[in-house]
């Protein structure tokens, strides 16, 4: 009887631990599962990173800083990480070679690369030319003889570099108020933006182009404006839009449309805040307010064909272009929300 009670109480004893033993694993596979879940999620979690160029010489509000400083970004789970700065010039082949995901310039910059086999094609407009905030601007000084296209005639025209808005402007100017073969007629003068006025001034140059507002050169006094691109195209010729890699496009749709809602997003603030966007802009770039212009951006972000069609037979009518470019190769509105298919 003893044997028959100890052995039961074995019996019992065993189960005992065989349930304490299966409620341990079950709930050690609970916790690893929700540790799995919550790594999961965390994961999921993570905005997705654009790689971006860091802004060198700031001269207007900047549509990056505005879009994460107002959180557009953020609402769109994306995340800027800015990675040096990136001159005008390399800013195609950095985008292609993966250096960065976006680049933004000129539109006249997306379609010579293009051209030259980049593949690369823009998703959403940045800045437009209004009359008074245009792309381009051209001064010369006050008691200056200069005061026609014609009598730019043989003259020295000071600008950043060479081909493309800074040159080409000049040229269609000239050719606009009948001068024919424009591109002879001037003689093209490089040197930094930073260095043009000082050139003007004591004569090393008869006319200054420069990426500045008319009023904020006109006030500085003793400088008068020639002409501006909006003179010479109207409000389609200071188009910048922003471009990405066909690669990233393919890959990344969807980062692509996000980013596109965001920039838009922060366009149509920009204008409806026009010193709160300089503002954060100084507050972030930390630069001298006094340096910053006004800027204007195409609303909703959408890309008006004009402003790609008139570059593409400028920069072919000049020669800087050599092979067919249509306007649908070098941007789409397929991104952008504010866009009916």
């Amino acid at each position: 009887m003893k044997t028959v009670l100890k052995n039961r109480r074995q019996t019992i004893i065993l189960g005992l631990l065989l349930i304490s033993l299966l409620s341990l694993l079950l709930f050690g596979c609970a916790k690893n599962q929700e540790a799995q879940k919550t790594a999961a999620e965390s994961q999921a979690k993570q905005p997705d990173i654009i790689r971006i160029p860091t802004p060198g010489d700031v001269t207007r509000p900047d549509i990056y800083m505005i879009a994460d400083e107002l959180g557009y970004f953020a609402e769109e789970d994306i995340k800027l990480e800015y990675v040096g700065v990136v001159p005008s010039p390399q800013l195609v082949a950095s985008v292609v070679a993966g250096k960065i995901d976006v680049g933004a310039a000129h539109i006249n910059r997306t379609i010579a690369g293009i051209s030259a086999g980049a593949k690369i094609k823009a998703v959403v407009a940045g800045t437009e030319t209004t009359k008074e905030i245009p792309h381009m601007v051209y001064v010369t000084l006050d008691n200056s003889p200069i005061k026609s296209a014609a009598d730019m005639v043989g003259k020295k025209v000071g600008i950043p570099t060479i081909g493309g808005c800074n040159e080409y402007t000049p040229y269609a100017y000239l050719k606009k108020n009948g001068i024919e073969s424009p591109k002879g007629k001037l003689e093209v003068i490089v040197m930094p933006e930073a260095n043009l006025e000082q050139a003007l001034r004591q004569g090393d140059i008869d006319v200054a182009g420069f990426h500045k507002n008319p009023n904020f050169l006109v006030a500085r006094g003793g400088l008068t404006v020639l002409f501006t691109d909006y003179d010479v195209f109207g409000t389609v010729g200071g188009g910048t839009p922003f471009y990405f890699s066909e690669k990233f496009i393919k890959e990344k749709p969807d980062v692509v449309r996000r980013f596109v809602k965001a920039v838009a997003k922060a366009n149509d603030w920009a204008d409806a805040n026009q010193q709160q966007a300089i503002d954060i802009t100084v507050k972030r770039a930390k630069v001298d307010p006094k340096l910053l212009r006004t800027g204007y951006f195409a609303p909703q972000g959408i890309i008006q064909p004009e402003t790609a069609t008139v570059w593409i037979d400028l920069l072919k009518e000049f020669g800087e272009i050599k092979n067919e470019v249509k306007p649908e190769q070098i941007f789409t509105n397929e991104f952008n929300p504010n866009v009916k298919s």
